[in-house]
């Protein structure tokens, strides 16, 4: 039988900064929903490295959610992957944290809008929303973004790589506060988001 799991090469090089900057924010109990999970190895190397959190993963590609369940096999506080495509709809549920990481630069920008709106609604006050993946910055790139940009917009014009202050914005008027940017390696930024606690009011 083949096996289903999927390797991403970018999770080799990003599992580990990533990890660092989780370790620092995440609670240490909880459900922890991540939103395009792809193969599942992050999924996985969280549900490791926080033994307390039950991780949920979803995607709404199925021979992603088949990769994840593959690579989840096992791992008694992953659950099996939950169908769910960021722009659309979401299923009610309550977490104390929302991961995504590469999802908003390989998506129309109506899957960033619903990823913050779903993430507001099933965050409590104070929970956070991580993002991973590059920026544009001030209006600006480096090369290899740059060149980056171009291939995924020649793939589908509605791709790119997002401006940072956009999405900051599209944040805060979903019921976040500023976010917390922390530079990664790679050219890539950690956008970490916390629910204000003024949303619980709207």
């Amino acid at each position: 039988m083949e096996d289903p799991r999927r390797e991403a090469p970018a999770v080799a090089r990003n599992r580990d900064p990533i990890l660092a900057v989780l370790r620092r924010i995440l609670p240490q109990q909880g459900l922890v929903l991540e939103v395009a999970s792809g193969s599942g190895e992050h999924a996985l190397a969280v549900a490791q490295a926080f033994p307390g959190l039950t991780i949920q993963p979803s995607d709404p590609h199925p021979e992603a959610r088949a990769s994840t369940d593959a690579w989840g096999q096992g791992q008694g506080n992953m659950r099996a992957a939950l169908e769910l495509d960021a722009a659309a709809s979401w299923p009610v549920m309550a977490a104390q944290a929302v991961l995504c990481i590469n999802m908003i630069h390989i998506a129309p920008w109506a899957a960033t809008e619903g990823l913050l709106r779903g993430a507001a609604c099933c965050l409590p006050p104070g929970g956070l929303l991580y993002l991973y993946g590059p920026y544009r910055v001030a209006g600006a790139m480096v090369e290899s973004n740059a060149e980056f940009d171009a291939s995924l917009r020649e793939r589908d014009a509605a791709w790119g790589i997002r401006d940072l202050e956009t999405v900051a914005a599209a944040g805060v008027a979903a019921g976040f506060g500023p976010p917390e940017v922390i530079e990664m390696p790679a050219n890539n930024l950690s956008v970490v988001f916390r629910r204000h606690p003024a949303a619980a009011d709207g």
